[in-house]
């Protein structure tokens, strides 16, 4: 496997200039796919324009001054990836990586309560030694529970960097969600319906307008979206 990626062949959800050189900083290994993650480098420089080079950034990083969802990562390849919180204490800033209309990956500036917690979806769950519930997370973290109350689909708006489960937002009927895939990506809207598929495919939810297939829809609230969206002022229901 290379160890290098070309700014051309760099996924599209990237917001980086294309022609300036021939080289990017292709991403470690770690908790979310390239397509869906951007290097930590790339954040610093590009993204938050806190260093002027690829040297500076990894000083920067290198210092442990930048944490992601509160730990400090000096990897400056580590993958930044959905609702995942940014945090520069020095200067008392923070951000969240989120979709933006185009389906590119963008840092969204939040205030400091915002960057306590995260919206985590649940992936898969398995059974554990001593009849405990392992809840796998979209962002790769793992949280043990005792009760089996939760669904594959829901989402979790955990603290940071507790990881304790503050509140379970269910992909149900009348949930408001963000598209994380397919041509609707960045979009918001509420669940009509989920359709079960009785086939090896996924199952489809219906929403306001379109349909899509349920690993791409990401619940974010009741009436109001936890998050705010770049370039969405409020949701449009």
């Amino acid at each position: 496997m290379t160890t290098h990626l070309k700014r051309l062949k760099a996924p599209r959800t990237w917001r980086i200039e294309r022609k300036v050189a021939k080289w990017t900083v292709k991403p470690s290994p770690g908790p979310h796919p390239i397509e869906r993650s951007v290097p930590l480098l790339l954040v610093v420089r590009d993204f938050l324009k806190l260093a002027d080079t690829g040297k500076e950034a990894r000083k920067i990083i290198g210092a442990r001054e930048i944490l992601v969802d509160g730990k400090a990562r000096r990897d400056y390849k580590f993958p930044c990836g959905l609702m995942d919180v940014i945090s520069i204490p020095k200067i008392n800033e923070h951000y969240r990586v989120l979709f933006d209309r185009r389906g590119v990956l963008r840092v969204v500036k939040i205030d400091e309560e915002r960057a306590k917690w995260k919206l985590c979806r649940i992936e898969n769950k398995t059974m554990v030694k001593g009849g405990k519930i392992q809840l796998n997370l979209h962002d790769g973290r793992n949280i043990i529970v005792e009760e089996n109350s939760y669904k594959t689909g829901d989402v979790l708006k955990i603290s940071l960097p507790e990881q304790e489960i503050l509140e379970v937002i269910p992909m149900e009927k009348g949930y408001l969600a963000m598209i994380t895939g397919g041509r609707h990506t960045g979009q918001i809207a509420k669940i009509e319906e989920i359709v079960v598929t009785r086939s090896p495919m996924p199952n489809i939810v219906k929403l306001e307008g379109f349909s899509t297939i349920k690993p791409y829809v990401f619940p974010i609230g009741k009436d109001k979206p936890l998050v705010q969206l770049p370039g969405v002022e409020e949701y449009e229901g």
